[in-house]
């Protein structure tokens, strides 16, 4: 299944993707797509549905964030070892983990904000888990019993915030827009490999990053059963799991984002994203 949330920002509903690309109304079934509504249990009852019996949404709505009201919003750094050589970083002996807060999610095609004092702005596609079942210390083996789905994520990111400015990563990670996610939830059922999904992201036209999961570091399981052993990982948790090379940071000279710029980014099997770069507004 595809699911997703569509409408007004702050009044989404819950909804799915039919087998001919259109939006099916789910209110009359489930209230919102959250971690309440991703478990096993509430999938099953899902994926039983007649997408024919639910109501047809006309036109092209707004997609809100795939998910609603997530716990956490856990990212890993530096996970494909040619983003590493780009970003003259090691290989981690382990995964880098960093919060993103979660005041950063936005639906996939919103515009993404340029904060008031930003010069380094940036863009990374990323696989995005989402957990459906409540994970701690999970085994690797089983670690896909937990996992809801997948979406799309772009870990926009600020370079001088996240490396120039003292401390950790979070500063440049986590300001407002800078978590779009969706366009849908795609249940693991509809993912046989997630292990070699081809990604890629545009920038004003002109592809800047192709890449794709099987170069990873860490794969999907591994991630999930480690970072259960940090932390409690709830249904509806979002884990962004690292970007290919070609971010802005890489290129010789380095590009960065500025208002006006347009992205468009996708992961085979997932959708795309699209969104406009805008200045700071309160």
């Amino acid at each position: 299944m595809k699911l997703l949330r569509f409408g007004p920002a702050g009044s989404e509903r819950p909804g799915m993707l039919d087998a001919e690309g259109r939006v099916r109304d789910l209110s009359s079934v489930i209230p919102d797509i959250t971690g309440a509504t991703i478990g096993p249990d509430s999938l099953a009852k899902l994926a039983a549905l007649d997408p024919a019996t639910l109501p047809v949404i006309h036109g092209e709505p707004r997609l809100g964030a795939c998910v609603a009201n997530s716990p956490k919003f856990v990212a890993v750094g530096l996970n494909y070892s040619d983003h590493a050589a780009e970003s003259n970083m090691p290989i981690p002996a382990e995964p880098i983990l960093f919060g993103k807060a979660t005041s950063c999610i936005v639906g996939p095609n919103d515009d993404v904000m340029l904060p008031m004092d930003s010069v380094k702005l940036d863009w990374e596609v990323e696989l995005g888990i989402v957990i459906g079942t409540k994970a701690r210390y999970v085994e690797e083996a089983k670690a896909l019993d937990y996992v809801a789905g997948y979406c799309v994520i772009n870990d926009v990111s600020e370079r001088e915030y996240q490396l120039e400015r003292s401390g950790q990563w979070t500063k440049g990670k986590g300001c407002d827009t800078f978590g779009p996610i969706g366009p849908w939830l795609v249940t693991k059922d509809e993912i046989p490999n997630v292990s070699e999904l081809a990604m890629f992201c545009d920038v004003n036209g002109e592809r800047r990053q192709t890449g794709s999961t099987a170069t990873m570091i860490f794969h999907v399981p591994f991630l999930v059963s480690y970072i259960s052993r940090f932390m409690t990982l709830m249904p509806g948790d979002l884990i962004a799991t690292g970007t290919p090379p070609g971010v802005g940071l890489g290129m010789k000279p380095p590009l960065y984002l500025k208002a006006g710029d347009e992205m468009r980014l996708g992961i085979a099997g997932l959708g795309e994203q699209r969104q406009k770069v805008v200045p700071f507004k309160l």
